[in-house]
């Protein structure tokens, strides 16, 4: 079973040793937690189908705020939750009488989960480097289950879009994509993005991504925009930070539950 479609309750191991992502165990046995394909590498993780976007400490997510107060943003963050930004996460002071100033509705950002207790409250930070407001380019919503297609392993796939598109890109792990560039080499990506959703399940990807934009004669100006700083967050990065999260989570199948949708960022894309 190097890959296999499972279902729910379905037995995977007799060693629960072998638990990861996505599985559960009973009766010192492995079962799947999913309906979604199984992987097996150090352990047995079940990448979902489907599913919404449930959040969990330290992920990177693109938000839209839709409501303010007297001392949050609260922003939509494609889950079921709202995340909140405190006003004491911002970088610097803020009024409340400037809050409209810095951030109104409709207003986009990028942010990390800083954290998420059991009642599902969503607490949202800007006091990280390449944290920050969004201005300008366009903003793209795949399925969060595809997230990691889209990242490629150790960031290879996102690696190989910035350099053959000569734009700039974030792939929050609530499925929310910022791409900024020149309209022509946005619409291009806006395609080859579009293509990994289609063709998320085939393997050989990165290489037919790179064919798909080298049919287009490539420019080589650069655009350099005026909030530079996003690559201050790797995606390779991202996913190392999910590597550890489920290094901290699998051992315990009472915390599978929260952390399963992270089981598509521990899957090893060798396909690429």
């Amino acid at each position: 079973m190097d890959r296999e479609i499972v279902v729910p309750g379905q037995l995977l191991s007799d060693n629960t040793n072998d638990s990861g992502s996505g599985t559960y165990v009973k009766e010192g046995k492995v079962y799947s937690l999913l309906y979604g394909v199984a992987n097996i590498k150090n352990k047995i993780s079940v990448i979902p189908f489907s599913g919404k976007y449930i959040p969990s400490r330290k992920d990177f997510v693109i938000g839209t705020v839709f409501e303010t107060t007297s001392s949050n943003w609260i922003f939509d963050i494609g889950s079921p939750y709202d995340g909140l930004l405190h006003v004491s996460e911002y970088p610097r002071r803020v009024e409340s009488s400037m809050m409209r100033e810095i951030f109104d509705i409709g207003d986009c950002a990028i942010l990390r989960i800083k954290d998420v207790d059991a009642s599902m409250k969503i607490e949202l930070t800007l006091r990280e480097k390449g944290l920050r407001k969004i201005k300008g380019g366009r903003l793209l919503e795949v399925p969060s289950t595809k997230v990691p297609r889209v990242i490629g392993h150790n960031g290879s796939m996102v690696s190989m879009l910035k350099k053959e598109t000569g734009c700039e890109i974030f792939v929050g792990q609530n499925g929310r994509i910022w791409i900024n560039g020149k309209d022509e080499n946005m619409d291009k990506l806006s395609e080859a993005i579009d293509m990994i959703i289609r063709e998320s399940h085939t393997s050989g990807l990165t290489d037919k991504i790179s064919r798909f934009l080298q049919v287009e004669e490539k420019t080589d100006d650069t655009t350099v925009y005026e909030e530079a700083g996003d690559t201050d967050i790797e995606q390779g990065e991202v996913v190392e930070d999910i590597n550890s999260a489920d290094e901290e989570y699998s051992e315990d199948p009472e915390k599978v539950d929260e952390t399963s949708r992270k089981v598509d960022q521990l899957l090893d894309t060798e396909e690429n």
